[in-house]
């Protein structure tokens, strides 16, 4: 990996493994939009980014050494080989052609709290409007951002979120989840939950905990195991996973519970990255769609 500056931007040559649309269009976040061929704009861990690429050279937009360094370099997983976890993977025939498609991708280490509201307004959702709740929830209640001459907003923190009414989260427009978040909100103000006590169980047990939260079920568990506390071991299971698992390894519909099991034991540690590979692949290709 190389840095060079070119005025206030920093960029990065020989970024292995490492391609912006796979890492942002494989649902595992949803501040970062593309805004032009491989460039996308988005805002993570109080930060907004401008981020383009074109060929091995990563464009970080207004950033400087240490926003890279301290920010960026962990939310990009950059200390990550993935090679190897494709290679591994790829004694797999059916992940061999998955990572095909999405070898570019890298699971994004994401904030906690976000990862908990936002995988609570994605249940029973599509993507643009769950974007779209997300922005409306960021404008209203988080912290301004000035990044490149405009103001954007942060995610809104804890205490924050959990000093608001269900009137006041009316404006998002969240629907049946205002309860849920409001839920979530209170548990962690209280210290009935916290990130410390979570990140200190092993995996089950900190998919048992994030389950007391009301709204909070077997999928949206394991996303938030996955893209907000990195457990690798962590298999969340939506309709492509469904659709691909059942085409790929079964002959035929599948129950959940079936689906998990399977990939707990094929998988293992690395599930969270063959799920990753695998929902890009279903969705780019339409596998499983009758």
């Amino acid at each position: 990996m190389d840095i060079k500056y070119k005025g206030n931007n920093l960029i990065v040559r020989g970024l292995r493994d490492f391609n912006t649309e796979h890492i942002f269009d494989c649902g595992q976040c949803f501040r970062f939009n593309r805004i032009g061929g491989g460039t996308y704009f988005g805002i993570a861990k109080g930060k907004a980014l401008k981020i383009s690429q074109s060929g091995d050279e990563v464009t970080f937009f207004d950033t400087s050494e240490k926003d890279f360094y301290e920010t960026w370099f962990d939310y990009f997983d950059l200390g990550r080989d993935y090679g190897a976890v494709k290679a591994e993977l790829s004694r797999d025939s059916v992940m061999r052609d998955a990572i095909s498609y999405g070898g570019g991708i890298r699971i994004l280490n994401q904030d906690l709290w976000e990862s908990v509201v936002s995988f609570i307004i994605s249940a029973s959702n599509n993507i643009p409007r769950i974007k779209g709740i997300i922005e409306r929830f960021c404008a209203a209640f988080g912290d301004e951002i000035e990044y490149m001459g405009n103001t954007y907003y942060s995610f809104p923190d804890i205490s924050k979120t959990a000093s608001l009414t269900k009137d006041d989260l009316a404006v998002i427009r969240a629907g049946f989840r205002d309860k849920y978040i409001m839920d979530a909100a209170r548990k962690f103000n209280s210290g009935a939950l916290s990130e410390e006590y979570i990140r200190s169980l092993s995996t089950p047990d900190a998919k048992h905990a994030l389950m007391t939260i009301n709204g909070v079920g077997n999928k949206v568990s394991d996303c938030i195991l996955l893209f907000g506390l990195g457990r690798s071991d962590s298999f969340p299971v939506d309709v492509w996973i469904k659709r691909v698992m059942e085409y790929c390894y079964f002959d035929g519909e599948q129950s959940i519970e079936t689906i998990s099991h399977f990939a707990e034991e094929r998988f293992g540690s690395m599930g969270g990255y063959a799920q990753q590979y695998l929902f890009f692949y279903a969705r780019e290709n339409k596998i499983g769609v009758k």
